[in-house]
């Protein structure tokens, strides 16, 4: 049974997430919504030959009060029961509005100066491209 000041605080997330949806806007060179990623964004391993380079990725209209920015990118498809994260950076600097394709390789001259990249599933602190079982049908990576 949940609480009231649980349900409180979920409710209040909930809320304070949606007032900031519409107003930040993230574009890609390299990938594209409903669209197949190339080979550029296929893991290396595992079965995979890809290049395993993380997309170039631009954003804008970020709140006024934006401290940093976060990416992360995830597959909810993944027969895992929770999904396979593919990558996570944070503590980019708030004047940072765009990221080059490949940012997400460990050289830390590509990634934004003063970020961190988090460990994947792959267990790889940086980018960790798709890699979809055979046969297991279309999977949707979500980068946010």
């Amino acid at each position: 049974m949940r609480t009231p000041v649980t349900f409180f605080t979920v409710l209040s997330l909930s809320l304070s997430a949606s007032l900031f949806a519409d107003s930040l806007t993230l574009t890609s060179q390299d990938i594209t919504q409903g669209q197949h990623m190339s080979n550029a964004q296929e893991f290396n391993g595992f079965g995979c030959t890809g290049g395993d380079k993380s997309p170039h990725l631009q954003w804008s209209g970020a709140p006024k009060a934006t401290k940093s920015f976060a990416i992360t990118a995830y597959d909810p498809d993944a027969p895992t029961g929770s999904g396979w994260w593919h990558w996570q950076i944070v503590n980019i600097d708030k004047m940072t509005t765009q990221i080059a394709t490949g940012a997400g390789t460990t050289d830390k001259e590509l990634a934004p100066k003063g970020s961190t990249q988090i460990k994947n599933d792959y267990g790889n602190p940086s980018f960790g491209g798709a890699c979809p079982p055979k046969g297991h049908g279309v999977h949707h990576y979500r980068f946010t």
